[in-house]
């Protein structure tokens, strides 16, 4: 059987139901610039970054934005996604009781989310920074973030550990891209946009009754 080295989570959409609490922000923007944003448009933001989602956001609306439309775009944005995501963050489906049994089982875990360093930590009062030997943010991978496998493979770096012998836990077709070209093995749980079936990568419908043992499980069957 395959030793894990250690587990990578994703954060929104997988540990955390807060792709919805983007909507809010989002839409809201795209009204200020006198539009609105498609569900279609909406679903290719989905585990992307901040530049790629304002590109998406702007070009939805029909304006061609200049670098500080680009910059001031992504700061009202920021705060009021910190203004929704204070007011409470709801979990996945078993994500709390998945987290605490990988995390009891004494293997190295990483957060590795493309939300900026800022958000992340309102979201870590909410998660727990304790459960985590490193994070690794949107705004820490020098504009090389998902799908790119840099941050994958930072977090992989940060714990000593060998990609090939993680298990990235994600739920979008960009972080599942992502964690693939790092090498790991990847549990799909899918939430909000469908992920196609592919090379290393093992679905469930939930995060409920994983654990340590399923991980390794699954990381010697996909190995």
């Amino acid at each position: 059987m395959v030793e894990l080295d250690a587990v990578l989570w994703d954060m929104d959409g997988t540990l955390l139901d807060s792709e919805k609490l983007w909507d809010i922000p989002l839409y809201e923007f795209a009204e200020k610039l006198g539009g609105t944003l498609s569900h279609a448009t909406r679903q290719k933001m989905v585990g992307t970054n901040v530049p790629t989602t304002m590109t998406l956001l702007f070009a939805e609306v029909g304006v061609e934005p200049t670098p500080a439309d680009l910059a001031d775009g992504a700061a009202w944005i920021s705060r009021r996604t910190e203004e929704v995501f204070r007011a409470g963050l709801p979990w996945r489906p078993g994500a709390r009781e998945a987290l605490r049994a990988v995390r009891s089982s004494g293997v190295p875990m990483a957060l590795v989310t493309s939300t900026e360093r800022r958000l992340t930590e309102v979201a870590l009062d909410t998660i727990g920074r304790d459960l985590f030997d490193a994070t690794v943010c949107g705004d820490e991978v020098g504009g090389r973030n998902k799908p790119l496998p840099d941050p994958y493979l930072k977090a992989a770096r940060l714990l000593g550990a060998d990609p090939t012998r993680c298990v990235a836990v994600e739920d979008s077709p960009t972080g599942v891209a992502s964690a693939v070209a790092a090498g790991c093995t990847v549990l799909v749980v899918p939430c909000d946009v469908p992920v196609e079936p592919g090379e290393r990568r093992v679905f469930r419908d939930s995060l409920t009754g994983v654990d340590h043992s399923l991980l390794t499980t699954l990381l010697s069957a996909v190995g």
